[in-house]
């Protein structure tokens, strides 16, 4: 373990605590905003280590620094209030008002993600996420299939149609190209075929010709070659993966980036909660999918490895960490706003349930029912809270004994 590693692990941690604190000073700022009371606002849990009181609020520090919360006066009906606070509870404010300071804190979260994402595009830079780079061109395509060049493997059809290392690839015989999974698959799709490549070299546009070598490859079955041998076409290219290339954009080109990179993060959350639930089963196990579920303690030890990989550029580094913390923020904002207590989409959905009831008695002439009872959610509250507390211990525990590693 090194410095670099630690102040990978470092950065995160401060990231974490800094996107905990601004989500509950969502909440915190817009009850105060409606002359809600808020009466805590602190960072960690556990015993304080600091404290101070400003007015109705006690701000501090506690020692396990895992959170934060925000004190309003009234979550739920089931607290006791003093009657002198009863007008200024969270229970009894009208519906609208509810639903703004429960969803403000998924809204630090994704303003978070946005700011961020632009200030990272405009300064250190971002990829290509419509183009596949090129990390290196062999001098030739290597019959056998685990080896390297050797004496009468043919010539490499990239580096003699003039393809450089740092061009972006955009389409293959028209057909786009947006990823090294869709280039690859082009490319064996077409052996001994001629192929025209429109390629991005800097700021200009080249387009290119050559014609991929017939080889014998093992079929690629779920991202891996295991499958039987066939024969596809190689033309002697290594993508690069996605961040391995930055390109820095103008202020306005940033703007276009940052909906690009954002929905890049969302497709990712989307696949990794569709296509990935049934990897939890394999946490523990040497099959580990590497890009399946991560806890906080796997984020931390991936973040601590990816700015030690010194064989990386620092500033793809850099931004490879960045890319983690934007993606941790859209994913606990769009996670919080889940309709499950006791997170804050179940809230709103108590919210959402109870002023639909109430218009529906009015309408019919009837009188409003008040308050949704809680007493009535709370074991379903208790089971969601239980689910999600087993499911990160068995994260917690997998990214300790059978961690998702990026530099060995």
């Amino acid at each position: 373990m090194n410095g670099t590693y630690l102040l990978g692990v470092v950065i995160f941690v401060v990231a974490l605590l800094v996107s905990v604190t601004l989500h509950e000073a969502g909440h915190f700022v817009m009850a105060r905003r409606f002359g809600m009371k808020a009466t805590q606002f602190f960072v960690g849990f556990g015993p304080t280590i600091f404290s101070r009181t400003r007015g109705e609020t006690e701000y501090g520090i506690k020692a396990i620094p895992l959170g934060g919360f925000c004190k309003i006066v009234g979550m739920t009906p089931l607290e006791e209030v003093p009657p002198e606070d009863a007008p200024r509870a969270f229970y009894v404010q009208p519906a609208g008002r509810r639903a703004i300071v429960l969803v403000a804190g998924s809204v630090m979260h994704f303003i978070i993600a946005i700011v961020l994402t632009f200030v990272t595009l405009a300064t250190l830079g971002g990829p290509d996420l419509h183009r596949v780079g090129v990390a290196a061109v062999e001098s030739c395509v290597p019959l056998a299939e685990t080896a390297s060049c050797a004496p009468g493997d043919p010539a490499g059809p990239a580096q003699a149609a003039g393809l450089r290392p740092g061009d972006r690839i955009a389409r293959v015989n028209g057909v786009a190209t947006p990823d090294p999974t869709a280039l690859v698959t082009q490319l064996r799709a077409h052996p001994g075929q001629d192929l025209v490549l429109d390629v991005r070299r800097g700021t200009r546009d080249v387009t290119l010709h050559l014609t991929p070598v017939p080889v014998q490859r093992h079929q690629i079955v779920n991202g891996t070659q295991t499958g039987p041998l066939v024969t596809v076409g190689q033309i002697g290219v290594q993508p690069a993966q996605t961040g391995q290339f930055l390109y820095r954009q103008s202020p306005l080109q940033a703007i276009a980036g940052t909906g690009d990179l954002l929905r890049f993060q969302l497709e990712g959350v989307w696949t990794t909660v569709t296509h990935k639930l049934g990897s939890v089963t394999q946490l523990f196990s040497k099959h580990r999918d590497p890009a399946g579920f991560v806890g906080i303690v796997g984020a931390t030890r991936v973040s601590g490895d990816v700015l030690a990989a010194t064989s990386v550029p620092l500033s793809s580094r850099i931004f490879s960490i960045l890319s983690i913390i934007i993606g941790l923020n859209v994913f606990v904002g769009l996670f919080n706003l889940l309709p499950l207590l006791p997170l804050d989409g179940g809230h709103i959905a108590v919210v959402a349930y109870q002023k639909v009831r109430d218009t529906i008695r009015r309408r019919r002439g009837a009188a409003p029912m008040g308050p949704v009872d809680y007493a009535r959610l709370m074991p379903i509250t208790y089971a969601v809270a239980g689910l999600f507390l087993v499911f990160s211990v068995a994260l917690a525990g997998a990214d300790i004994l059978n961690p998702i590693r990026i530099v060995q």
